[in-house]
């Protein structure tokens, strides 16, 4: 079996796992961040949200190309709003908060790079 077909699993749980941390702990993170509560909640949902339309990816069997790209999209329009708050908060965050936000733009900008580039290798299970 071909392990690439594995991102699907891979970013969907990454999302989910992250998203539950990040809630779960949003009032220690955002002392540790020096970055708003309020952020850090809606990053634990958006990923939620996010890892959720991932998994329900994987237990598909076929996938149309369009659900695809929304995912490509939508981790490169991820990856860009982490960019964002990186520089907005810059002047604030701690290092730790800096490495949270510039280390999940990589992480899924990565994500959308490969589910882009194996696009038609993830149309199948």
């Amino acid at each position: 079996m071909d392990r690439r077909r594995n991102l699907l699993w891979v970013d969907g749980s990454a999302g989910a796992v992250v998203g539950c941390l990040m809630l779960l702990a949003s009032g220690w993170l955002s002392e540790l961040y020096h970055l708003p509560r309020d952020l850090l909640i809606f990053m634990g949902l958006a990923n939620l949200v996010y890892g959720s339309y991932s998994l329900s990816l994987a237990f598909r069997s076929r996938r149309p190309m369009a659900l695809i790209l929304l995912l490509v999209a939508a981790n490169l329009i991820w990856a860009l709003a982490c960019l964002r708050w990186a520089v907005l908060y810059g002047d604030v965050a701690s290092p730790f908060g800096l490495v949270q936000l510039l280390g999940e733009a990589l992480f899924v900008g990565g994500l959308g790079y490969l589910e882009w580039r194996w696009r038609k290798l993830l149309l199948s299970a």
